[in-house]
């Protein structure tokens, strides 16, 4: 295994290779492999895709606020049979 040295790493460059490597629970080298491995197409990327926009909310309603909310929108549960003849 070879060593290198990279020169000319801007600080946003540096910035977000720490972030990441930071969220991956990773060292900031292992970082740098995985990413020249990908995109040199040695190492096939990890697609994950993470929904979080809502997640804060999920499990937060009382029955309260559930029936509440299934009140308004009751009349979207209704079905208007003279447009459907």
């Amino acid at each position: 295994m070879s060593v290198m040295t990279v020169r000319g790493i801007d600080d946003k460059v540096l910035k977000a290779l720490k972030e990441k490597a930071k969220k991956e629970g990773a060292s900031v080298n292992a970082t740098v492999l995985r990413v020249l491995r990908e995109a040199l197409g040695l190492e096939k990327k990890i697609r994950t895709i993470a929904y979080d926009d809502l997640d804060h909310l999920a499990g937060t309603w009382s029955k309260k606020d559930y029936s509440e909310f299934q009140s308004k929108i009751d009349d979207f549960e209704k079905v208007d049979d003279k447009m459907w003849k």
